[in-house]
């Protein structure tokens, strides 16, 4: 039991008796660092029907506590705050339950509960994943093990935009300069060479756009008129009637780019459990447009188009199809939810982590969604991240000054591998044991930089900070890790046992903070947050560097106190593992 739930029914007993009235909410907060004390009541809020002193009223409720709590040793009132000081047999018997378990603080879904689908990465196939693709990918990831270890079941997908005139841009500039290439003859990762193709499109765009304005067409008129483009507007057309030739070229520099995304999701560590091609859902949704038109719930313009009116909701008028009968991307991705949930039957809701910029169209999703009457439409909820930059500004994939994915791996792995030189703590490493170590530590950088900052947030990525071995940082943190490791390597006696001792003040404060990492998964997962939980850790191991600095550990003298300290050591590790885990943070042994 927490302690919340253990003081509360003493506290409502107390103001009973003591003032006759029944109270239903206490607000209970941490107690400031510079008060004796565990965890505070908050007496002001019961002034609303207690009248009187609060010193009094805090008085009179701590000594019932006192009188009849077990774990309530001692308490002082300052002002209208109710100070509580725990006694040490509850932190022991807490520790004790826990040291053993595995997974402390993760939840486990039950057969009938509702499962949760995240969607994340969700690329375009005419071109590598980018920084922002990280982002992407890392927080949907990791919102994905979050609520998983909340206590609920969760599938990850995503949908690949796999079709459009953005493609048909590769595919042509391929056809016109790629003398027949391929990954295997160009030695370029299969998503590197399509992209390739997309910059050299829109040089050649920008061209042929130039050439038009100087034989005195307007920039909008060139922009039209320019040979490529309408070269790629007819393939799209091609595509669209199944012209085989062009279906091929199409399925062909698609696999290229498939096989080059499995690399990138390898290395950044994330998986998926299903996936959705733009090219088999854009036609979802239209039958759902003559539901809904029959509900009432969509309208018919005179030229035949459909829209939903939702003025009345604060929003506007939107168009759900054209006039010509095609789709738009808001009815393929009514369709595709609904696909989902016919796919995924015990799907109860849904997470898009898309970024900000698409935030008042996951509004009209979602609103038309409930409208249209499916009960699952209550839980779908916008992740909605805020744009990553450079310090040396932002990237555009057309003119090919996007930070590639693969390359800002390399990058952190590389430096990595300078900074751990520079400190000069590898001796006994075998060259593959350094790599991957570089590899753990660059990859723990770039992934805690980019979760540690609240989604919401835009953010500024700067490399060589991230892998800094002090401060608010990955590698800070893997370091405390291995530290621990290296303690409990040391500890040649038995550290199994329970032993009974008194805590210093520094253990205790460690064990509080251990205990509250369920609460924050599952205040990470409501949020859809990890920076709550990378936040904590950080924390956790503030405390548990502050525990070594003042407190003896394999130097003990008492064998009791010993065993216990390495057994609260290692406690700090696991749940350090157990956090970057739902980070998809790797730590490692030594470092």
């Amino acid at each position: 039991m927490t302690l919340q739930q253990i003081l509360t029914p003493a506290i409502i007993e107390a103001v009973q008796m003591q003032f006759d009235v029944t109270i239903e909410k206490i607000e209970f907060q941490a107690t400031r660092k510079d008060f004796e004390g565990d965890i505070t009541i908050v007496i002001f809020p019961l002034l609303k029907i207690i009248k009187g002193n609060p010193v009094e009223i805090g008085t009179k409720i701590g000594t019932h506590l006192v009188e009849n709590i077990p774990q309530v040793a001692k308490f002082n009132v300052v002002a209208g705050f109710l100070n509580i000081v725990i006694a040490d047999d509850y932190y022991i018997n807490f520790f004790n339950e826990i040291k053993c378990k595995e997974n402390f603080g993760f939840g486990t879904a039950s057969a009938n509960d509702k499962a949760v689908m995240v969607e994340y990465s969700s690329p375009n196939t005419n071109k590598p994943l980018h920084l922002g693709h990280v982002r992407n990918n890392l927080l949907g990831y990791s919102v994905a093990e979050i609520i998983k270890a909340s206590g609920k079941k969760v599938y990850k997908t995503q949908i690949i935009n796999d079709r459009g005139i953005h493609i048909c841009k590769s595919m042509l500039a391929w056809q016109k300069y790629g003398n027949n290439e391929t990954p295997e003859t160009s030695g370029l990762k299969g998503d590197k060479l399509v992209g390739k193709y997309y910059v050299a499109f829109d040089k050649e765009y920008k061209v042929q756009i130039n050439e038009l304005i100087a034989q005195g067409k307007s920039e909008e008129e060139a922009k039209k008129q320019a040979p490529i483009i309408l070269e790629a507007q007819q393939m799209l057309l091609d595509w669209e009637a199944g012209k085989p030739e062009i279906i091929q070229l199409w399925k062909t520099m698609n696999q290229w780019v498939y096989d080059g995304f499995a690399q990138t999701y390898k290395s950044l560590g994330v998986d998926f459990d299903s996936y959705y091609y733009e090219s088999n859902t854009y036609l979802l949704g239209k039958e759902v447009v003559q539901f809904g038109l029959e509900k009432g719930i969509f309208e018919k313009d005179p030229d035949g188009s459909v829209w939903i009116d939702l003025t009345p909701d604060g929003l506007d008028r939107k168009i759900v199809l054209r006039s010509d009968g095609t789709a738009v991307y808001m009815t393929q991705d009514i369709g595709t939810a609904i696909q989902r949930v016919k796919d995924f039957p015990d799907v109860g809701g849904m997470v898009y982590t898309v970024g900000n910029e698409q935030d008042y169209h996951f509004k009209v999703l979602f609103l038309i969604l409930k409208k249209l009457g499916f009960d699952w439409a209550e839980n779908l909820f916008h992740l909605s991240y805020g744009m990553v930059e450079l310090p040396s500004g932002k990237m555009k994939s057309r003119e090919g000054t996007v930070v590639d994915a693969d390359d800002l791996i390399q990058e952190m792995t590389s430096t990595a591998q300078t900074i751990s030189e520079e400190l000069g703590k590898l001796e006994g490493y075998s060259e593959q044991e350094k790599a991957k170590l570089f590899e753990t530590i660059g990859l723990g950088a770039l992934k805690y930089y980019m979760l540690k900052v609240d989604p919401k947030k835009q953010m500024m990525f700067n490399p060589e900070e991230s892998v800094d071995f002090a401060g608010n940082t990955g590698p800070f943190i893997q370091y405390t890790y291995a530290r621990i490791q290296s303690i409990l390597r040391k500890a040649d006696f038995d550290t199994t046992k329970s032993v009974v001792v008194d805590l210093h003040p520094k253990e205790k404060e460690l064990i509080k903070q251990i205990q509250l990492f369920p609460e924050v998964i599952q205040d990470a997962a409501k949020n859809h947050s990890p920076a709550l939980v990378a936040n904590y850790t950080y924390d956790l191991v503030k405390e548990f560097n502050s525990f070594y600095q003042n407190v003896s550990i394999l130097g003990e003298e008492d064998p009791n106190k010993k065993v216990f300290r390495v057994q609260l050591s290692k406690k700090v590790a696991d749940t350090i593992k157990s956090a970057f885990r739902l980070l998809g943070i790797e730590v490692p042994e030594r470092m």
